[in-house]
């Protein structure tokens, strides 16, 4: 369900929801990853602002290089 609402936030380029939802995709697969899911919070968290990094700066390239 996430991916498919970060799916319409990036095609609508909905910038701050799409990096939140990013997040919360990336929490969720912590949980189903043994090496992560047994690792700590900050282990899990630093994962996911990465995955949210990476969430800005794909719109942010995408929309500079297509508008």
């Amino acid at each position: 369900m996430l991916v498919v609402v970060n799916t319409w936030q990036v095609a609508h380029q909905k910038f701050y929801e799409a990096i939140i939802v990013g997040f919360l995709i990336s929490l969720v697969w912590t949980f189903n990853v043994k090496r992560i899911a047994f690792g700590e919070w900050k282990t899990r968290l630093t994962y996911c602002i990465g995955a949210s990094l990476g969430t800005a700066s794909g719109l942010i390239i995408t929309k500079s290089t297509y508008l």
